[in-house]
């Protein structure tokens, strides 16, 4: 900063907030300056400032606030739901502002940070074999709402998950490039909620916008042209023949999503185009030590497909990218790989370049 530049300043919200609930959506979208390539602008939508750290927050409260309209929850009834995580961890954070009892079901493969975010939160979480997939997860779940009468959220299913999305995230990039171009807008899908309310607005809205949807190279779905079994209620009779694991945790379960179905039956996709898991920790790495922004594995994906899209687009061209949660809960994961815990070479010698203040190097294991 030059020394003549004004200094930053707030001024606050201007409105004070009854829960935190209120504090959900209007995320911001942040360009950015260093990875764009010379002749193209690149945006990403920041999902992380949501309370509960993803976008997930916005279908918690959607689904929640919907079966209480509805009467389909009643009140103090458990809640249960399947999830890798972040929608576990959204409605963690509805339940305990609203005061019902969460139980989480989730395959033992995900990352332990997200168990205990959600246990801080109050909910119970009940792990199934990884060897069952999401799959299981989700089975578990509906066996355990028809044993104990409990509300199952079904996120994959309820039309709650697109509506939300469709009323508030599709709106605010309205607003937000109100005026301005935006050329393409990059998403993966975990529900399918986001690209498929996001869709219908921009087919509306913005039908020069073209969408790009992405998913893991090695587990392509959508990209098989094979289709979901479904059984009467839409959810999965099964997993997808498709799936493989892959280190995008919160994207693509092993199956079709009957929420994202809609968007897939209604073209609201221009490009599909996958990605080997490598590259969302890669450019999540990128994205953290170049631009100051700190996404997880399934944000890092995103992003390198926006940065194929940003090679090849014509010069002028504006992209944005969804950036669904924080690196945070992502600890424990391959992303992390490498981050030492103890000083490196490097930082010793710094320590040792001054003389006060030093703390021993660990001693040599064995």
């Amino acid at each position: 900063m030059s020394s003549n530049a004004s200094p930053r300043k707030t001024s606050g919200q201007g409105r004070l907030y009854d829960s935190v609930l209120d504090t959900i959506g209007n995320t911001p979208c942040i360009r950015i300056n260093r990875l764009a390539p010379k002749g193209v602008t690149v945006y990403v939508k920041a999902e992380f400032f949501n309370p509960a750290g993803s976008v997930k927050d916005r279908l918690a409260v959607s689904i929640i606030e919907e079966a209480e309209r509805s009467g389909a929850l009643k009140p103090g009834q458990t809640v249960v739901e399947a999830t890798s995580g972040n929608t576990g961890i959204g409605l963690a954070m509805v339940c305990a502002a609203k005061g019902y009892p969460l139980v989480v079901t989730m395959a033992d493969s995900f990352s332990i940070e997200r168990r205990k975010l959600m246990r801080f939160l109050g909910a119970k979480v009940v792990l199934t074999p990884r060897s069952a997939k999401g799959y299981g997860m989700y089975a578990k779940a509906k066996e355990l709402a028809e044993k104990n009468g409990w509300f199952l959220a079904r996120q994959f299913e309820t039309p709650a998950n697109a509506t939300i999305h469709e009323n508030t995230t599709g709106q605010e990039i309205i607003a937000d490039f109100k005026g301005k171009r935006l050329d393409y807008f990059v998403s993966g899908y975990g529900t399918g909620g986001t690209f498929t309310g996001v869709g219908r607005v921009l087919r509306k809205e913005r039908p020069e916008t073209k969408i790009v949807l992405t998913e893991p190279a090695n587990a392509a779905l959508v990209s098989s042209g094979v289709a979901q079994a479904r059984g009467s209620d839409n959810g999965p009779s099964a997993g997808h023949a498709s799936f493989n694991p892959h280190p995008v945790q919160g994207w693509t379960p092993d199956f079709i999503p009957y929420v994202l179905q809609e968007g897939l039956d209604k073209k609201f996709y221009d490009q599909l185009v996958t990605i080997p898991g490598p590259a969302g920790i890669e450019w999540s790495r990128k994205l953290a030590r170049q631009e100051g922004i700190f996404v997880g594995i399934s944000a890092g994906a995103t992003f390198a497909v926006a940065m194929q899209i940003a090679e090849k687009a014509p010069e002028g061209s504006v992209i944005l990218a969804m950036l669904p949660d924080t690196g945070e809960r992502y600890m424990t994961t391959p992303l992390f790989e490498g981050i030492p815990d103890d000083m490196t070479p490097d930082e010793v010698e710094l320590s040792k370049s001054t003389p006060g203040y030093q703390i021993p190097p660990p001693a040599p294991a064995g």
